[in-house]
């Protein structure tokens, strides 16, 4: 008459759990089992547990969540990744340890009984885990939700010990223990922050251009792929008809194009350029050497630095250009191997880390951030190389080095969008090879972070060595070499220059409010 076909699990329960618990499950059980038979209920009670079986309903769940997208996406990750981690807890670590033996059919009324009687172990309770931590999964990352399942989840809970599967202590334990198993997920891998606030920098009155007269555009049409993005040329000829719009052709040298257009009989007076962050550095490096401001049209797939500085929309640029609103900006310079120094707008970096972004902005639109990190971060280390430094005089063995213009709180490696355009301060994050599964604890700092990566950081006997070294600094040297001989690369704003065969040389310094540029102000996003 008992569900169990492990005699000995009842025992083990009885020896594990305190009587007190016992009468109380007892208890439950009886006042649930004589309340006034429902068929209606009954029926909704044990199909909805049915449904659950093996986790389709959150499986199902979880799915639309992440077609929604946004929060929602994020949430369905988190959940599906507590889940599968709470139900492995439940049923093969603690049913093994507590086991036990289900409650008598012979006191469940014959209506409420499922078609197919549960002959595992009782406790805890695997539905009621897999319940939530999938529901507490998708609340820590999309509170509304998570609050449209919580009931849902607390009827799959109640529908163990409606239809006599599950003691209530079953269903509390598993309960306890899918919620906790969240709550680490979390500590583990942190919850998107809110963004802090940009600081955009100090307000400067520039050349009002209502009509264009006096700027020189440049058109990267190569750049974006978003399709419903004006043609650049009809557009600015609309919105700005006495401007002058350049269509930059494949090999034209953007340096070369400004420097004409300054030395000719009627020089610009505002440098403007229509492109991603790539186009948008060597625009903003050339405008820079003209002594002229830079109004940017954010034309390209990601534009960091355009959304930053006020100037999110192409709209934005024309505003702010109309109207003569703008700011003085910090800016970076990068220098190769004694080369010409270029302009830096967000980030540089040597080693795995532009690959890695590389790919993870190629799936991101398609599987979400954080599972296009996770790919992108095992296809790059899958080919990765250490790389040999010496960061201002320290010798280290890294997978990557980079440089961030401005300092970021994010807990990634290094953030993509400035979020401080006035500190004077370079944010320099170091990826270390070293310890014990070097190349383990560089993928999941690359994926997920500073926080996640810390965790493997305290693994005893491994003290003082992280993983993710965060410093900041006005000037920094960087020297490199690759462990296999082949050139280092150095990308910088989606740029990449090629460094020489042996040892590449990159030295990044600020320049504090190095830059003018149209955006608008705060009071008018």
């Amino acid at each position: 008459m008992r569900s169990s076909r492990h005699p000995f699990l009842a025992l083990r329960r009885a020896r594990i759990l305190p009587r007190w618990v016992r009468d109380v499950d007892a208890r439950a059980s009886h006042a649930v089992n004589r309340h006034r038979h429902l068929p209606e209920l009954d029926g909704a009670l044990a199909g909805l547990s049915h449904r659950a079986d093996r986790s389709r309903l959150w499986f199902q769940i979880a799915a639309v969540l992440y077609v929604i997208g946004g929060a929602s996406r994020r949430g369905a990750v988190r959940g599906i990744a507590s889940l599968v981690l709470g139900s492995a807890l439940a049923n093969l670590v603690g049913k093994r340890i507590f086991g036990g033996d289900r409650p008598l059919l012979k006191d469940v009324p014959a209506p409420r009984r499922l078609k197919r009687t549960p002959t595992s172990a009782s406790f805890p309770s695997g539905h009621s885990a897999s319940a939530a931590a999938f529901v507490t999964g998708v609340a820590l990352e999309s509170g509304r939700s998570g609050a449209v399942l919580a009931p849902l989840g607390a009827a799959v809970a109640y529908s163990r010990l409606h239809t006599g599967a599950h003691w209530l202590s079953d269903v509390i334990g598993g309960v306890a223990l899918g919620s906790a198993v969240a709550v680490a997920g979390r500590m583990l891998v942190p919850a998107r922050p809110r963004p802090e606030p940009i600081r955009r920098g100090s307000m400067v009155e520039l050349a009002a251009l209502p009509d264009g007269d006096g700027a020189v555009i440049f058109v990267n049409s190569a750049s974006g792929i978003d399709p419903l993005r004006p043609e650049p040329v009809a557009f600015l000829s609309g919105e700005l008809p006495s401007s002058r719009v350049r269509v930059l052709q494949e090999g034209e040298d953007l340096m070369e194009l400004v420097r004409d257009a300054v030395a000719s009989a009627d020089p610009p007076h505002v440098i403007g350029v229509w492109g991603g962050d790539g186009t948008v550095a060597n625009a903003a490096d050339a405008a820079r050497r003209a002594h002229l401001p830079l109004v940017i049209f954010p034309g390209g797939t990601f534009n960091h630095f355009a959304r930053t500085a006020g100037a999110e929309t192409i709209d934005d640029a024309v505003t702010a250009l109309r109207s003569g609103v703008g700011r003085r900006v910090d800016v970076a310079e990068l220098t190769i191997d004694d080369g010409q120094p270029m302009t830096v707008m967000n980030v540089a970096s040597i080693g795995v880390y532009p690959r890695f972004v590389a790919e993870r902005e190629e799936m991101e639109a398609a599987l979400g951030k954080p599972v296009a990190a996770l790919v992108a971060a095992f296809r790059v280390f899958a080919r990765a190389h250490t790389l040999w430094v010496r960061v201002d005089g320290r010798a280290a063995r890294v997978w990557s080095v980079a440089v961030a213009a401005g300092q970021n709180s994010s807990v990634s490696m290094v953030p993509l969008q400035r979020r401080r355009l006035d500190d004077g301060v370079l944010d320099v994050r170091v990826l270390h090879a070293r310890g014990r599964m070097p190349r383990l604890r560089g993928l999941v700092a690359l994926a997920f972070g500073v926080r996640a990566s810390a965790v493997l950081d305290r693994v005893p006997g491994r003290a003082g060595l992280a993983t993710i070294e965060a410093f900041t600094a006005e000037q920094v040297r960087i020297e490199a070499r690759s462990s296999t001989g082949e050139p280092v690369d150095v990308a910088h704003d989606g740029e990449v220059s090629v460094g020489e065969r042996g040892m590449t040389v990159a030295t990044v310094r600020i320049v504090p409010g190095g830059l003018d540029v149209y955006g608008l102000a705060e009071e008018e996003e």
